[in-house]
């Protein structure tokens, strides 16, 4: 799904062009990737606390098979998680908004595109290139843009 951003808002260096969203097929979290208008893409994780229980209780199902650990819930979350109530279209945009107006965008959305100065003495991009190539063909061939 595409979001349609208030990008007149905004008095920041990162104006959104585009945004894309799919949700999950519990529909409890959802990928959102954002292009801003100079061509760099960030992508995060929206979720509710459907997801984060949901998530509890699959720990807690394989904790339970295993005899070297104790049955707890708990969810561990390796990426950013911005949490909502629910997920509507509405919610997400304004939310997206609201972090790049209160400029705190890049701190929860994780950029998956190089930035322009790159270190000629390394030897490795800590797979930021693959992340930025697999970026580019989510929004070229995976998300269908609806008109």
């Amino acid at each position: 799904m595409v979001l349609q951003l208030d990008t007149e808002a905004f008095s920041s260096p990162f104006t959104p062009d585009k945004a894309w969203f799919e949700l999950n097929r519990d529909e409890d979290a959802c990928d959102v990737i954002v292009r801003m208008e100079d061509g760099t893409v960030f992508t995060a994780m929206f979720a509710t606390m459907d997801y984060i229980h949901r998530q509890m209780n699959l720990t807690y199902e394989m904790t339970s098979n295993f005899s070297d650990t104790t049955p707890v819930r708990y969810a561990a979350l390796d990426t950013p998680h911005i949490i909502l109530p629910e997920l509507t279209v509405d919610i997400i945009e304004d939310t997206i908004d609201n972090l790049i107006a209160l400029d705190v965008f890049e701190s929860h959305f994780t950029r998956v595109t190089e930035e322009s100065e790159s270190d000629p003495a390394r030897t490795t991009n800590d797979g930021k290139l693959a992340t930025q190539e697999v970026a580019a063909v989510v929004i070229q061939d995976v998300l269908v843009v609806a008109s």
